[in-house]
């Protein structure tokens, strides 16, 4: 798989998609993620990106010249499934869409910055729109990491248990039981006794029915989304 970043701000990525499993990913061979700074295409002596608004409202607007030159710039050497935008008025990301995005082969992230992107980029290359939560944050840099993560440790081989994924939250739109390691008993509190039981089949039912508890307790609108 191969993941193109574009962005203004490249040295935001560069610890989060260097270290853990990203990382491992990447060293291993499995994913190759390619951080562009959407600079190279700036406009005159200064390489600038952004420019006010038409209509006056405040703040920058990144141009739509720089994003479309990298963008055809990648297209020619290969074909793209997806090409996404970072936005908060994107689909809201999931567990699903990481599973989706997790079968591609090659995927361009970009990242808006300022008050956003010009319009056009966004009506005319961009292919899919995603948001991280209902909230503005600085930048889509931060969120495409989450984002290329989310994806990145789907795939075979990133996490050094492949079933482990497989009981994360959200796969089966549940959230995960309560887990534990040794000690058995640390100050007074006690690991279930169902765990310690050696009985697999007890264990499962066990944790089927704490993920669906805590499912009610914390995030009941998860069980409204899969009726």
């Amino acid at each position: 798989m191969r993941i193109d970043i574009l962005t203004v701000v490249p040295e935001l990525l560069e610890s989060p998609l260097s270290h853990s499993i990203v990382g491992r990913a990447v060293k291993n061979g499995l994913v190759e993620i390619h951080v562009h700074n959407l600079r190279k295409y700036g406009i005159g002596p200064r390489k600038n990106v952004d420019d006010y608004s038409y209509g006056g409202d405040a703040g920058m607007v990144m141009m739509v010249e720089p994003v479309y030159r990298m963008i055809e710039e990648l297209k020619a050497e290969r074909d793209y499934d997806e090409i996404i935008y970072m936005s908060p008025d994107g689909e809201l990301l999931d567990q699903g869409i990481s599973n989706r995005l997790s079968l591609l082969q090659n995927i361009i992230i970009l990242c808006g910055h300022y008050k956003g992107i010009d319009h056009r980029i966004r009506e005319h290359l961009v292919t899919m729109e995603i948001s991280v939560g209902n909230y503005v944050v600085s930048g889509g840099e931060i969120p495409a990491a989450l984002l290329a993560d989310s994806i990145i440790r789907l795939i075979p081989g990133a996490l050094t248990d492949e079933t482990s994924a497989l009981s994360d939250s959200f796969q089966d739109d549940l959230l995960s039981p309560p887990v534990y390691t040794r000690p058995a008993e640390f100050n007074g509190w006690k690991v279930p006794e169902v765990l310690l039981s050696g009985n697999p089949k007890l264990i499962r039912a066990w944790q089927d029915e704490q993920a669906l508890e805590r499912t009610k307790l914390l995030r009941p609108e998860l069980l409204n989304n899969s009726e």
